[in-house]
């Protein structure tokens, strides 16, 4: 049972490791929190679900841009330092929500500016994080330290939100911010006791950073088809069967009980990555990672498939109350796909970390944050679009079977993916 249990590792052998996830845990709690809070203002000001929509647009735009820059000036300068500046201006802009609410600021404008600076830093500050992690750890502890840090994702995703609201229902905007410039000081204070980490030398780095930097990253990507795949898989799975953007309508439509079922469907899909987290030592002995993913991912889909068939089930009947018995199963299907993605990026990021030379990880990096970033907004967009053809269910199962058999003729068709050997990390 010890065996199958998280496996500590990772923070054991490393005091930087060890300081940095539990900065980085700690400062996504209040992240999380922030983001509720953000949406609660922006609602409070305008009485429009639209406006709280456009936050989106505000925290992607910034987020692809910087990503991919942001990834290359992390393969040019030192991670730490460029982590450092980046935390900064995020920790500032956060500063600044605590003090615009604290003047009773009423133009709506002031806060999408201040999300897109949190996009922008964050998405600097996500690849310099995740390009430092290889050179503090041996590359056999990789999994176990993306296990830590995916549990840790999850757990904020799931108090974060909760506690968001309640701060700003209980003592207002103000306070709600207060709670994430201090939480986010200890990310910072993490990262402030790294020693410098400057990318390692290599005869094909460009000297100069530019726009032909972000290329050149791009362009090795397109040459290596196991990092390669990790990305592809995971749109198939984002942008195929990402069941978010159905839950309002399910919880009013099919299950009852509104906002509340909203809720709970939101929080299983983070409970079943903490779960898979809690039960994640034996990934570290996992040798043939590709297939891993792939199974990860076929169980993935055919959970959104099961949470379709739960749907179509129960009837879009526009229940008085809850269903009990059909909000269950839904529950269970999602931890089921929510524990499915967790395995999946446990090992697409171990992939991308260890087969990925020093000198591309920073680019590499900022590559994953768009597409992590990215799939579900379009994944939403898709499922969205096809619920009013076939209804919130016929999406769901539609979504899944088309993930599975994506999902295969890719692994199909790359069938180095499947042989990717964790002994031999092959990019």
């Amino acid at each position: 049972m010890r065996s199958l249990l998280v496996d500590l590792t990772p923070v054991r052998v490393s005091p930087a490791f060890r300081r940095l996830w539990l900065g980085l845990s700690v400062a996504n709690l209040g992240s999380q929190l922030t983001v509720v809070a953000v949406g609660l203002q922006v609602y409070a000001l305008t009485a429009s679900t639209l406006a709280v929509g456009v936050l989106g647009i505000c925290a992607l735009v910034p987020l692809i841009v910087f990503g991919l820059y942001g990834g290359a000036l992390v393969d040019h300068y030192d991670r730490r330092t460029v982590a450092v500046v980046a935390s900064v201006v995020s920790w500032v802009a956060v500063l600044a929500l605590v003090a615009q609410a604290a003047v009773g600021n009423e133009h709506v404008g002031v806060l999408y500016g201040l999300v897109a600076v949190q996009s922008a830093a964050g998405a600097v500050n996500s690849p310099a994080r995740s390009a430092i992690i290889p050179r503090l750890l041996e590359p056999r502890l990789m999994p176990a330290a993306n296990a830590l840090q995916t549990m840790g994702w999850n757990v904020a995703l799931t108090v974060g939100p909760l506690t968001g609201a309640a701060l700003v229902a209980g003592i207002g905007y103000v306070w709600a911010y207060a709670v994430d410039a201090v939480l986010f000081t200890f990310a910072l204070a993490a990262l402030l006791q790294l020693p410098p980490v400057p990318p390692e030398r290599s005869d094909d780095r460009r000297r100069r950073l530019g726009v032909g930097s972000v290329v050149d990253g791009l362009r090795y990507l397109g040459t290596q088809p196991n990092v390669r795949m990790t990305f592809l898989v995971d749109v198939v799975a984002m942008v195929t069967a990402m069941p978010r953007v159905l839950f309002p309508a399910v919880g009013v439509l099919y299950l009852g009980g509104g906002e509340t079922t909203t809720g709970v469907l939101t929080a299983a899909i983070a409970a079943g990555g903490i779960l898979a987290g809690l039960f994640s030592g034996g990934l570290a002995r996992v040798r043939w990672q590709g297939r891993v993913i792939a199974g990860a991912i076929t169980a993935w889909g055919l959970s959104i498939v099961a949470f379709g068939t739960v749907l179509v089930t129960a009837g879009r009947t526009t229940p008085d109350g809850v269903l009990p018995v059909a909000l269950a199963l839904a529950v269970v299907t999602l931890a089921l796909a929510g524990a499915s993605d967790a395995v999946s990026s446990v090992f697409r990021q171990t992939i991308l970390q260890t087969a990925t030379p020093d000198h591309m990880r920073g680019r590499l990096q900022g590559v994953f944050v768009v597409v992590v970033a990215g799939g579900p907004r379009l994944g939403e967009l898709v499922l969205g679009a096809l619920s009013t053809r076939v209804g919130e269910g016929g999406a769901a199962v539609i979504g899944g079977v088309t993930c599975v058999v994506l999902l295969w003729v890719l692994v199909r068709a790359q069938r180095t993916f499947w042989d990717y050997d964790a002994r031999d990390p092959t990019p």
